[in-house]
């Protein structure tokens, strides 16, 4: 396959970016969309050495976020073709691969858009607000001693599928990405649910969804208007039912208040 590439270059959060156009041939349809940006990168590397492509204008390797390449850690975040991950169901961007495309497509590529998540460099962008609004209360703090025994702690299996499937969140922020308002409820309500149907969650449940809640408005992002976008491209295909949860968690809370 022979590629045209439209990707989203920015030296760092204060600099203006633009797109810029590369071209990829030979790319075998069974490729990670990954590992296409790793034979762009190594093209560009040697093109890097010779003085002409250099005297042309020709930029350094294109900077993106991956770590497992196996759809769990979360930091593939791109969005590709106006779609967060691309053009596929349940996947990361990682787990996409190169026959989701034509023989002579152009590719348009693109960082987070997300006040949320501000550009670091390129397609890299800053998520760690994330990780401030799971210190804001995405834990629990009680001593539970050594592991117990599996069946030690009676749960239906309701409340544990439902746990399960909240806790599948990897926080990659496609919610908030994808979301018209920059929301990130999905991900905060996620993160409430996987607690709050286990016993081990329930002491701190009032401060917990509170705490989450206002952490998160103070990073800047949106509120929900339940358009579903999150929800529709969620590579865990967690469900916004989950937010109806957090806010009935978090009017509890402040009713009790």
């Amino acid at each position: 396959m022979n590629l045209t590439l439209k990707i989203w270059r920015q030296a760092n959060a204060k600099a203006k970016g633009r797109f810029e156009i590369y071209h990829v041939e030979n790319i075998s349809p069974d490729t990670s969309f990954l590992e296409m940006l790793d034979i762009l990168n190594e093209q560009l590397v040697r093109q890097a050495k010779d003085p002409v492509a250099v005297s042309k204008g020709c930029r350094g390797p294109v900077t993106f976020d991956h770590d497992c390449r196996e759809g769990i850690c979360g930091m593939c975040s791109l969005y590709i073709n106006g779609r967060a991950h691309g053009p596929d169901e349940d996947i990361t961007t990682c787990q996409l691969h190169m026959r989701k495309f034509k023989n002579g497509d152009t590719i348009t590529i693109e960082p987070w858009r997300s006040k949320g998540f501000p550009v670091v460099k390129d397609l890299v962008v800053d998520r760690s607000a994330y990780d401030k609004i799971l210190q804001a209360g995405g834990f629990i703090s009680v001593n539970t001693g050594g592991v117990p025994d599996g069946n030690a702690i009676p749960i239906a299996k309701r409340d544990v599928d439902e746990s399960m499937d909240a806790a599948a969140c990897i926080g990659c922020g496609a919610c908030a990405a994808t979301c018209k308002n920059g929301s990130a409820m999905l991900f905060v309500a996620a993160r409430v649910s996987s607690l709050a149907k286990l016993p081990q969650g329930k002491i701190e449940a009032a401060a917990r969804a509170k705490a989450m809640v206002a952490k998160m408005d103070e990073l800047g992002f949106g509120s929900c208007t339940n358009t579903q976008a999150c929800q529709a491209e969620c590579p865990k295909g967690i469900s916004i039912a989950h937010i109806a949860r957090l806010n009935r968690e978090f009017l509890c809370a402040r009713l009790a208040d």
